[in-house]
């Protein structure tokens, strides 16, 4: 009878290391491949020089970051907003290499990574 009380904590104890163990090599592959040859996409401002009379803005922005991420489609995916009133230009989620790719476009001004800026308050400067 002692030798099945111990053997089942045994085997637990086992059972258990071998799914941590597992895990823990499935969580390594995974970062392993996300990390080769896959560039983080994150969101760019690009600004173009506006259009010529009459040509339809989205269309023509449109055109301008397929030839940076390979096609249409993927451009339509990659658009976050399509700036057209006070500036041309729009905002993408693209790779570095592919804006680096955008920079390269004649009818391209700019390519800057979109920042985040947050307002701070100091209460003790409000009096």
């Amino acid at each position: 009878m002692t030798t099945t009380t111990t053997t089942r904590p045994r085997a637990a104890a086992a059972a258990f290391l071998l799914v941590l163990l597992t895990s823990a090599a499935v969580s390594l592959a995974t970062a392993a491949a996300a990390g080769h040859g896959q560039q983080q996409a994150s969101v760019y401002m690009v600004m173009v020089k506006p259009p010529t009379q009459g040509v339809d803005c989205e269309a023509y922005q449109m055109g301008i970051l397929a030839t940076a991420v390979g096609s249409e489609a993927r451009a339509k995916a990659a658009l976050v907003y399509s700036y057209k009133t006070v500036v041309s230009g729009f905002a993408a989620k693209l790779t570095p290499a592919q804006a680096d790719e955008l920079q390269k476009h004649p009818d391209v001004l700019q390519v800057l990574p979109d920042m985040k800026y947050t307002l701070q308050s100091d209460s003790n400067h409000l009096n």
